[in-house]
């Protein structure tokens, strides 16, 4: 009977190491969920945005040339007599909705950068961000839409 000894303690000690090694699963798994949570609210914001410009610029169709001459997008000035449409022109409107817009995706996604690009009449609207925060531009994830007027 002695020897016998002491085997309780022993699948005490391997139990505690199997939920150990559970609960280590588990804050990993609750990590991945949460940086996943985090890339797919990025992912709707930039989309939010792109339909957000795409539809600024149907409503300003006599502006359309404006939205696309403006580059870098960061060179957009506010327009402060543009917060109503009396005494705003079409161009100081599509600036102001550059700016605005440019404001809102550099101060929500990490990283955040806008492009217009027009080919043939179709109208493409990117937006890039560092979805991990590594700095690294080469794996950074886009969103883009196309619309034509």
């Amino acid at each position: 009977m002695n020897k016998n000894t002491g085997f309780t303690l022993v699948e005490v000690l391997i139990a505690m190491l199997v939920l150990a090694v559970g609960l280590l699963g588990l804050a990993g798994l609750q990590a991945t969920s949460l940086g996943s949570n985090q890339s797919a609210y990025n992912r709707s914001q930039a989309t939010q945005f792109a339909y957000d410009l795409a539809d600024r610029m149907r409503a300003n169709v006599a502006a359309m040339a404006t939205y696309t001459a403006i580059l870098p997008l960061g060179n957009a000035q506010a327009k402060p007599n543009c917060l109503t449409t009396p005494g705003c022109s079409p161009a100081n409107m599509a600036e102001n909705d550059l700016f605005e817009w440019n404001s809102a995706i550099t101060s929500t996604l990490p990283s955040g950068v806008g492009a217009i690009a027009v080919a043939s009449g179709v109208f493409t609207i990117t937006i890039t961000w560092d979805d991990d925060r590594d700095g690294d531009d080469s794996n950074n994830p886009s969103f883009q839409t196309s619309f034509q007027l």
